[in-house]
C-alpha cells in the first residue's frame, strides 16, 4: 500500500537533489508550495504542463508561492529535458525538479497509483502552506495534463480564507465576492435578517451571505 495522505497533515519532510542541488522541504517552511509529480521527462504532456507552470511561474511568486516537480528519473535525465526544452522552446524552466530514482518521495507522498503503475508517478499536486500542512491535494491520470490556472486558483482561495476567515463558492475566481460563514447564534441570524447591509454583507438568506474580499 502506498502512503495515504489526508488535507491537514503535515507534509512528510525529505531531503533530495534536484535540477537546483540539494533541497529539503523545511527549504520552503514560511510560503506556499505546490509540490507536483510527472510521469517522466521527456514526455508530450509533462513538457506542456512544465512549459505552462513556467509561465505564470513570476505569478505565482508574487502571492509568495513556490513550485517544485518530482519524477522517479535521474537528475541527469532532469537537465537534459530542461535544457531540451529550451532549445525547442527559448523558455527556461525556474524552479528545480526533484530526483527520485528509487521512489522513496513519490511512495511516501502516494504519488503512485499501483493499480496505473508501480514504477510511475501519477500527476499528484500537493498545495503545502508556510507552515508546511498539507492544505489541498489534486490527481491526474498520467494522459490528461493539469489546469494550471485552476491550481493558482485554489492556492489564491486558499490563502483569501486564511487571511480574511472567508469561505469561496463554486467557481470563484479571485476578485470576486466571496462567502461568509453562517452565524453560530440566534443572535447573529437575527443581525444578519434584520440588516445585512450594516454587516457589508449581500445575503440570499440568514446563512448565504456574500460580501466583497479586500486584496490578500
Amino acid at each position: 500500500m502506498e502512503n495515504c495522505l489526508t488535507i491537514g497533515m503535515t507534509a512528510p519532510a525529505f531531503t533530495a537533489n534536484s535540477t537546483f542541488g540539494p533541497l529539503s522541504l523545511s527549504d520552503y517552511r514560511g510560503q506556499w508550495l505546490v509540490f507536483f509529480s510527472h510521469p517522466g521527462d521527456f514526455t508530450p504532456v509533462c513538457t506542456s504542463e512544465f512549459l505552462a507552470f513556467a509561465q505564470v511561474y513570476d505569478q505565482f511568486q508574487e502571492i509568495n508561492t513556490d513550485l517544485l516537480g518530482l519524477s522517479i528519473d535521474s537528475n541527469p535525465s532532469h537537465l537534459a529535458w530542461v535544457n531540451s526544452i529550451y532549445e525547442v522552446s527559448g523558455v527556461e524552466i525556474p524552479f528545480p525538479i526533484v530526483e527520485d530514482r528509487i521512489g522513496e518521495i513519490a511512495r511516501m507522498y502516494g504519488m503512485i497509483a499501483p493499480d496505473v503503475s508501480n514504477t510511475t508517478t501519477v500527476r499528484s499536486v500537493f498545495i503545502i502552506d508556510p507552515e508546511q500542512k498539507i492544505r489541498a491535494i489534486l490527481a491526474y491520470p498520467m494522459t490528461n495534463g493539469r489546469s494550471i490556472p485552476e491550481i493558482y486558483r485554489l492556492v489564491v482561495a486558499l490563502q483569501t480564507t486564511d487571511a480574511e476567515h472567508v469561505i469561496t463558492p463554486a467557481n470563484w475566481k479571485p476578485g470576486n465576492p466571496v462567502l461568509v460563514p453562517p452565524p453560530n447564534t440566534y443572535e447573529g441570524l437575527v443581525a444578519r435578517r434584520t440588516d445585512a447591509e450594516a454587516l457589508g454583507l449581500i445575503c440570499n438568506d440568514w446563512y448565504w451571505c456574500y460580501k466583497q474580499p479586500s486584496s490578500i
